[in-house]
C-alpha cells in the first residue's frame, strides 16, 4: 500500500484578498532559505514584507516536518514578553519556572520547522538575542523575519524587498496585455475591481493607470489606498490629485519623493478624505492592539464628537476606505488597523492631546471586560468567555503595560491581572500571569484588598508551577493583610492555595484541613465557584487517604453544582479525579467514560494539561486489561509531560508507577517498549483520538483521510483559503450570496472550526485531497 507523507502544521492566517505577483521575490526567498537558516526581509512600511513572507512560507510548508509558524510582533509593546509570545504561538504550555528562552530551546531542539517573526523593528535587540540563541541551539530551525532593518545576527541573509515592478512612464506606453504583465498594474486593477466592479485596464485608460502606479513608486499599500478612491472619482481625477499632492510635498520638483514619504503622502491623503468623525475614530482606534470588535469601538471611542450609535457607520466608512481591515471570527466580526496605518493614527491621537484619555478609556474597557468574564466564568458562557479573552490577549497586555508605566495606575492593573485568574490557568499562561503580578505588586505596595487578592493569585500560580518557597512568602503576607482588612473572601482563597500546595506536596492531612476550611468559608459566603474549586481537591485528598465514601460524596456534590451552572472547566477536572476514584474501587468502565467525557469538555479550551492528565489516567485503567493500549497511552502521556517541562503531578505518581509495572509485566518488556514508542510518535491530535477510541489504527504512517466535505463544500473551502469573501465566492461560482454563506457555515460546523482562518489552514494541510472530496 502506498503511504503518503504526514500532514504538517500550517499556522498561517488566511489571505484577506488575492496575492499579486512577486514570483521572482518568492523564488529568491526560497533560494536564500535553502542556503541560510536566517533570512530577514527588509523594506519600508507598506512594501509587502509580511505578505511576501506568508506566501513563501505557505509554498514551503511541506518542506518542514514540524510545520510553519507565524509570530506577529507588531502589537507587542513589552519586550520582556517576546520569548513568551513565541512560545504561545508555538502552542507551548510550559508549567515550569525555567527561563522561557530555555524552554523554547528544549522544545525546538529536535524539531524541523520554519518560524516567521513578523515586524521585528521595535524589538531589534531582544529579537537578535533570541534568534541567535535559537539558531545556535536548534539545527533544524529556519527563521524568516520581516523588519525595517536587519537583525545583525551572525549568518543572517538580508533581502531588501523591492517595490512592485512598474512600466517606464517616460517612453511609449506598451500594449494593454504587455502592461498587465507588470505586478503594480495588476494589483491596481484587482483592487480597483473590488470597489468598482467591471473596472479593467484598457487602451482608453492604460496610460493613466501606468502613470498612477509610477507616481506611487510601485508601493503595494500605496496602490491599494489609491485604488479605493475609484469608488468616488475617475482614474483621470485620481492622477490629477496625486500630481497636485506630490507637487506640494516636493515644492514643485518633478523628482520622485523617497518611498517613505510617498506612502505617508497616500496615508495623509486617505486621512484628509475622511470626514472629521472618521479621522477622529481612526486616531482613537490606534489605542487597540491586535484588533477590536464593534462593541469595543463604541465603548472606547464614542463621546466628545462621536455618538455611540454613529460608530457603526463610521467603521463601515473606514473599511470602505481600506483604513480598517475586516476579519471574521466565527459568528463575530473584528476590525484591525494595518500597523503602518495604526502608527499614523497614533501620531494624530498624540497631536490631538487625547492620547492619555483614550489609553485610560481602553484600560477601563479591558477592566470591564475581565470583570464581566470573572463574574460569569462559572456558568453557561464559560467557553465563549475563554475564547473572547484569547482573542483580546493583545489588548489586555496593552492595558496592563499602560498601568505599569503610568503613575498611579498600578492598583488598577493589579485588579485587571487578578480578575484574569482563571484565564491565566485555562490558557496555560502561568508564567505570564506571574510576570505581570510580580511587577504590579512591586509598583504598588499599598495595603489594600486588591493587593491581598494579587498576592493570593500569584501564590496560586506559583504553586501550580511547584514553586513553593515564593508561594509561601506571598501567602503569609496575603493572610496577614486579609486578616487586618477583615476580608473573608481572600482568607478563603488563601486557605485554598495552602491546601492545594499541601496536596501537591503529598501532605494529605494538611490538605484536608486547609481545603475543608476553604470549602466552609466559601459555602458560608455563597461563593459557589470557590466552593467547587476547593471541594474537588478536598475530595481528592480524602481519596488519597482512603476515605472513599467521603470522597465520592464530595465529587457528586461538585458535579451537581457544576451541572446546575452548566460549567465545563470545573466539571472536567472533577470527572478526571472522580474517574480515578471509581477505578480504584474497581468500576473501570464508569471511570473510563468519565475520563473521556472530561476530555470532551476540555477540548474547547485546548486544555492540554487537563487532556494529558486524562490520557494518563486512561493508561492506568487500560493496564489491567488491554496492556498494549496502556503502553501506547503511557508513551503519549510522556510526550505531553515533556512538552509542559514538568513531571506528572507528584501526588499521583504512585498510581503511574504501579500501573506501568503491571503493564510491563503482563505485556513483556520488549512489547511494552514497542507500544510506548508508538505513543511517543503520536501527534497531539492522534493521541487524543486514540484515547477517545476515535481511531482504529495508531502510529502508522499518516494517511490522507477522506474529506468530510462534499465536492461543492471542498470547492468553497479552497476559495475561502484564497481569502475570498462570501460575496466574491458567490460571484465566482454564480450562486446566491446567502447560499455561499450557508455553505461556509456548514463547513465550519463539519470541521469543528470557528474562523475562516482555520478553514484556510485545514485546506493547506489536505494536500492531495484538494482536487476533490466525498461525492
Amino acid at each position: 500500500m502506498t503511504m503518503t507523507a504526514p500532514t504538517v502544521s500550517c499556522r498561517l492566517p488566511a489571505e484577506l484578498n488575492t496575492f499579486v505577483g512577486r514570483r521572482h521575490e518568492i523564488a529568491e526567498v526560497k533560494r536564500l532559505l535553502s542556503e541560510a537558516r536566517l533570512v530577514t526581509l527588509v523594506g519600508v512600511g507598506g512594501v509587502g514584507k509580511t505578505r511576501l513572507a506568508l506566501r513563501t512560507a505557505y509554498d514551503l510548508r511541506r518542506s518542514f516536518r514540524d510545520g510553519v509558524w507565524l509570530v506577529e510582533l507588531a502589537a507587542l509593546e513589552s519586550p520582556e514578553l517576546l520569548a513568551q509570545t513565541v512560545a504561545e504561538c508555538l502552542e507551548i504550555q510550559d508549567r515550569s519556572v525555567r527561563p522561557t528562552l530555555e524552554v523554547l530551546v528544549d522544545h525546538l531542539r529536535d524539531k524541523q520547522l520554519l518560524l516567521i517573526l513578523d515586524n521585528c523593528e521595535h524589538l531589534m535587540d531582544e529579537c537578535a538575542v533570541m534568534v541567535e540563541t535559537l539558531m545556535r541551539s536548534v539545527p533544524g530551525l529556519r527563521i524568516l523575519a520581516t523588519s525595517r532593518q536587519s537583525l545583525g545576527v551572525a549568518g543572517e541573509q538580508t533581502m531588501p524587498v523591492p517595490t512592485l515592478p512598474i512600466p517606464d512612464c517616460n517612453g511609449s506606453c506598451p500594449s494593454t496585455e504587455s502592461l498587465k504583465q507588470f505586478d503594480a498594474i495588476r494589483l491596481f486593477e484587482e483592487r480597483a475591481q473590488a470597489v468598482l466592479p467591471g473596472f479593467e485596464v484598457s487602451e482608453a485608460n492604460q496610460e493613466i493607470v501606468a502613470r498612477i502606479c509610477c507616481r506611487l513608486d510601485g508601493i503595494p499599500l500605496a496602490i491599494e489606498l489609491a485604488a479605493v478612491r475609484l469608488r468616488a472619482i475617475s482614474v483621470e481625477q485620481l492622477l490629477a490629485r496625486l500630481d497636485d499632492r506630490f507637487r506640494l510635498l516636493t515644492t514643485g520638483s518633478r523628482t520622485a519623493m523617497p518611498r517613505q514619504q510617498t506612502l505617508r503622502a497616500l496615508i495623509e491623503w486617505s486621512y484628509g478624505l475622511c470626514t472629521d468623525q472618521e479621522r477622529l475614530l481612526w486616531a482613537r482606534l490606534s489605542v487597540f492592539s491586535g484588533g477590536l470588535d464593534l462593541e469595543a469601538a463604541e465603548q472606547v471611542c464614542s463621546g466628545d464628537g462621536i455618538l455611540a450609535d454613529e460608530i457603526v457607520d463610521l467603521v463601515v466608512g473606514l473599511v470602505g476606505k481600506s483604513v480598517l481591515a475586516r476579519e471574521e471570527h466565527g459568528p463575530t466580526v473584528r476590525y484591525r488597523l494595518l500597523e503602518t496605518i495604526r502608527q499614523y493614527g497614533r501620531e494624530r491621537l498624540r497631536e490631538s492631546g487625547e492620547e492619555a484619555e483614550l489609553k485610560a478609556r481602553h484600560r477601563d474597557w479591558c477592566h470591564d471586560l475581565v470583570t464581566r468574564a470573572q463574574h460569569e466564568w462559572f456558568g453557561p458562557d464559560q467557553v465563549n468567555w475563554f475564547k473572547r479573552l484569547r482573542i483580546e490577549h493583545g489588548n489586555l497586555r496593552t492595558a496592563l503595560d499602560h498601568c505599569l508605566t503610568t503613575p498611579g495606575e498600578a492598583e488598577r492593573g493589579l485588579a485587571i491581572a487578578t480578575a484574569l485568574r482563571f484565564y491565566w490557568i485555562a490558557a496555560g499562561s502561568l508564567r505570564e500571569g506571574r510576570g505581570w503580578l510580580d511587577r504590579l505588586l512591586v509598583a504598588d505596595a499599598a495595603p489594600t484588598s486588591t493587593r491581598a487578592g494579587g498576592l493570593c493569585l500569584n501564590a496560586r500560580l506559583a504553586v501550580l508551577q511547584s514553586d513553593f518557597a515564593p508561594a509561601a512568602r506571598m501567602l503569609e503576607e496575603c493572610h496577614d493583610l486579609a486578616r487586618r482588612l477583615g476580608d473573608a473572601r481572600i482568607l478563603a482563597g488563601a486557605a485554598y492555595v495552602s491546601g492545594l500546595a499541601a496536596l501537591i506536596r503529598r501532605d494529605f492531612p494538611g490538605a484536608v484541613a486547609y481545603l475543608g476550611e476553604a470549602v466552609e468559608a466559601h459555602r458560608e459566603s455563597g461563593e459557589a465557584m470557590g466552593m467547587v474549586n476547593a471541594l474537588q481537591y478536598l475530595a481528592t485528598a480524602h481519596s488519597l487517604l482512603g476515605h472513599s465514601e467521603q470522597a465520592r460524596s464530595q465529587y457528586k456534590e461538585c458535579l451537581a453544582l457544576c451541572e446546575a451552572r452548566e460549567d465545563h472547566w470545573f466539571r472536567s477536572y472533577t470527572l478526571w479525579l472522580y474517574g480515578i476514584e471509581l477505578w480504584r474501587q474497581g468500576d473501570t468502565a464508569s471511570a473510563v467514560e468519565m475520563e473521556r467525557e472530561a476530555i470532551r469538555l476540555k477540548r474547547p479550551f485546548d486544555d492540554r494539561l487537563g487532556i494529558a492528565l486524562c490520557t494518563e489516567a486512561l493508561a492506568w485503567m487500560a493496564a489491567d486489561d488491554t496492556t498494549e493500549r496502556a503502553a501506547v497511552l503511557f508513551g503519549a502521556s510522556q510526550e505531553s509531560w515533556r512538552s509542559f517541562g514538568a513531571p506528572l503531578l507528584e501526588y499521583l505518581s504512585d498510581y503511574h508507577d504501579a500501573a506501568e509495572a503491571v503493564a510491563r509485566e503482563r505485556l513483556g518488556g520488549r512489547a511494552f517498549e514497542a507500544g510506548f514508542r508508538k505513543g511517543t510518535g503520536l501527534t497531539s491530535a492522534e493521541a487524543i483520538a486514540y484515547a477517545m477510541c476515535e481511531s482504529a489504527q495508531v502510529a502508522e504512517p499518516a494517511r490522507k483521510a477522506v474529506s468530510p466535505l462534499t465536492r461543492r463544500e471542498m470547492e468553497i473551502a479552497q476559495l475561502v483559503a484564497q481569502g475570498m469573501t462570501n460575496k466574491a465566492i458567490a460571484s465566482t461560482l454564480v450562486i446566491a450570496q446567502r447560499t455561499a454563506e450557508g455553505h461556509v457555515e456548514h463547513i465550519l460546523n463539519k470541521l469543528g472550526f470557528n474562523s475562516r482562518a482555520q478553514i484556510a489552514a485545514w485546506v493547506g494541510e489536505q494536500g492531495e485531497l484538494l482536487p476533490g472530496g466525498t461525492p
